[in-house]
This record gives structure tokens, sequence and C-alpha cells, in this order.
């Protein structure tokens, strides 16, 4: 099929060598495409249309029994690559089966988890864009814990680590229904972020796709001169795109929530309204890779509130760096005392791991793989919290974990 395409092509381009000036203008343009992509590139002219199932059941996948997704008739794990050679459209699939695991995430930490969906900012007018946390009843009003927990960056939403455990492993892997099962369980509050959640995507219309292209400050002449260039580019991409990618995307534009438009952002909108707001004596963080960040950019904005409120921080895998973010020494120290790194390492679980930084302890989450350094390093997370929350009673502050402790020992 691909080489009968492939003759037609050529067969195309010699019916219009021998035709006008504008038949000839074709003909250019498909030389340069076919000098600028390779023939597989070209042939997914024949591309399927990007368009799939709104429910797990359509995909015809369902979550067993061990939180595994499989195939609700193969019993089989999910298969990426669904249509051969045609990756755009398998990566199509991929995410939109992202986006319903997203909402059957978010089902699960109100049907299982018993939490409650609270919409941001607080005083949203009906009409802006919103974005929403999750949290316990008791999550203001537990006088003595709170967990707050912050998954990193790309496309995980509230209640995920990772999307690409939860589709090839499991639930318990990759997403924080078992720290805010066990933190209940433990009599905690649970405030559960939603950091990625920054915009709402609209259609652009042609007015604003126009209001964008002329809102320039450039001389007349040169904006004429680049105008002319962008049209005959615009010409040329619109006639490539008829064979490259027939299922043109529509072009979009984002509007940001107010006072929620980045990380950073949405980490000190939910301490100023919740977390500072909350009855808890001990308020404990878990943040994984770009979260730990946003947490360090917390302290710097809060620093005597949080010093104040927060008696440990578990991080995972964290992608902050106190050097880059200009944290002052207070902070630093502050951070040696009451955070630790579970990185991503070869060695056994809470093996202590050299750092280049002056900020938190570092030890080994007990994998190599990043995604995983939450799931993994799990029990010994809630082992620090436990410890932290004794010492502060004995007034005795706590090592970052029992092994690592004792390897400070043997070592002296």
């Amino acid at each position: 099929m691909r080489k009968i395409n492939a003759v037609l092509v050529w067969v195309r381009m010699a019916q219009l060598q021998q035709g006008g000036p504008d038949e000839k203008e074709k003909t250019t343009a498909l030389k340069d495409l076919l000098s600028r992509i390779d023939l597989d590139e070209l042939m997914k002219k024949d591309e399927p249309p990007l368009e799939f199932p709104d429910t797990l059941e359509g995909f015809e996948y369902i979550f067993n029994e061990k939180g595994q997704l499989r195939h609700a008739k193969t019993g089989e794990p999910f298969v990426f690559n669904y249509r051969e050679d045609l990756h755009r459209w398998n990566q199509k699939r991929y995410e939109a089966l992202g986006e319903i695991i997203t909402k059957y995430v978010y089902g699960l930490l109100e049907k299982e988890c018993h939490l409650k969906k609270v919409t941001l900012p607080v005083d949203a007018t009906e009409s802006e864009p919103k974005s929403f946390i999750f949290m316990s009843e008791d999550a203001l009003t537990n006088p003595d814990k709170l967990l707050v927990l912050i998954h990193g960056s790309g496309v995980v939403r509230a209640g995920q680590w990772a999307r690409r455990l939860i589709i090839n492993e499991d639930l318990d892997s990759g997403t924080q229904i078992p720290y805010i099962k066990r933190a209940v369980e433990e009599g905690y509050g649970v405030i559960v972020l939603n950091p990625n959640e920054n915009y709402i995507e609209v259609e652009k219309t042609k007015a604003q796709v126009q209001l964008s292209s002329d809102s320039s400050d450039e001389p007349a002449e040169k904006r004429e001169r680049k105008d002319k260039i962008q049209k005959e580019t615009k010409k040329r991409r619109d006639f490539y795109e008829k064979y490259r990618n027939p299922q043109k995307e529509k072009e979009t534009m984002q509007i940001y929530i107010r006072d929620n438009g980045s990380p950073e952002e949405h980490a000190v909108y939910v301490w100023d309204h919740f977390i500072s707001q909350s009855a808890a004596e001990n308020v404990f963080f878990v943040a994984h890779s770009y979260g730990g960040l946003a947490f360090v950019q917390l302290m710097i904005q809060r620093e005597a509130e949080v010093k104040n409120k927060v008696t440990a921080v578990a991080l995972t895998d964290s992608v902050h760096n106190v050097w880059h973010q200009e944290a002052g020494k207070t902070i630093r120290e502050w951070m040696r005392e009451n955070c630790c790194n579970w990185v991503s390492s070869s060695e056994p679980l809470d093996m202590a791991v050299e750092s280049m930084l002056p900020d938190c302890p570092r030890v080994s989450a007990g994998t190599e793989r990043h995604e995983l350094t939450s799931w993994k390093s799990f029990p010994s997370i809630f082992r620090f919290f436990s410890e932290a929350l004794e010492a502060k009673n004995s007034s005795v502050k706590p090592t970052p974990t029992r092994r690592s402790n004792r390897i400070k020992y043997e070592e002296l």
C-alpha cells in the first residue's frame, strides 16, 4: 500500500509539471516536501481519525482487583502501539486514555478516600477559569496532624504521582491513594494539591489569531515584508498539510487561573487560604519532583509561617535547588533539620546518599526509577513523620531514617 501511495505522489508531480505557473509552484512545493520528509512520514496521510472513546468501557479497559489496568476481554495489559507505524495516532490515543484516568482517580479520591472537592479561587465568579483541590472533612479542624501532598510537573493531576505507573503498573504505585488512606488511619487531616491545573484552553477565533499577528510594534514597512513572507510560508505549509497532517488540530489559547497560574503560585495560594488557616499543630508535606521546588519556593515566600507550622517534609526525588532558588541560610538550616529527600538510587532503601547541596539529607528510595520514588519510600516516610513528631514532643531532633543514622555511627 505504501509503495502504491509513493508512486501516486510521483505521478501527481509529473502531471503538475505539465500545467501552468500555479501547477509548477505546487510541483516545487511537493519536491520541497519530499526532500524534507521521509516517505514513511508522508504516508501517514491515511491516518485514522483522531477520535477516541471518553470512558474506560469505551476503550474496553478496566482496573482489576489488584488495581491493574487490563483489557476487559483479553486481560492483557495496555498496549501503546495499537496501530503499527502510526506513532502520532497511538500517542493521541494514549493521551485520551490518560484524561479518562485523571477523572477516574478524581472519582476514587471522592468515593474511596472520602475527600471533598474544593474550588479555587475561593471567591471565583461563575464565568472565570477555576481549579480545585481535594480535602478530608477534618482538614481544617483536625487539631493534631495535617498531611499535604504535592505531585510533580507534567500531565499528572491531583491524586497522581505518575500516569505511566497507573497505566502500566497499578493504582497503588501511581496514585497518592495509599498515602491518603494511611494518613486517615493514623489520624491525619489531608489536603491534596493540584499544582498543574493552571489554565483552561479555548479555541482561538480568527479575530484572535489576526490580533496576535498584528500586535507587533514593528515599523509598518518591516511588518509588511514580514507579513508577506508569513503568507507565502503559510500557503506552502497549508499545501504540505494536506499530505503530511490532514487532521490539523485547532489553534487554542490559554486562559490562566487567577492566583494559580503556576505550581509555585498554587502552593502559596493553598497555604494562604487553607493550610495556614488549619487548626493542626503539626503539618507534614510529601512533595515529589517539581513539587519539592514548589515547596522550597513556598518556604522562601512564607518562611516564618512554614517554620511555625510545619513539623517535617518528605521529598521524593525533588528537583529543587537552594542556590538557583536563592534560599537563604536560615531556610537551608531549617531544611537540614526538618526535611529528607528520598532520591532515585541503586542503593538499598534509606541508605544515605551523598549530596552536593547544603540543604536536606538525601537517602535512597530503593529504586533507580524517578517516578517510583514516592511509592518505594512510602513506609519510610510515615516512619520519618512519626519520629519527627515524637522528637518534637520530646524536644529532640529526629534523624532522617533509622538506617542512615546507623551508618553514620558505624562510620564514626
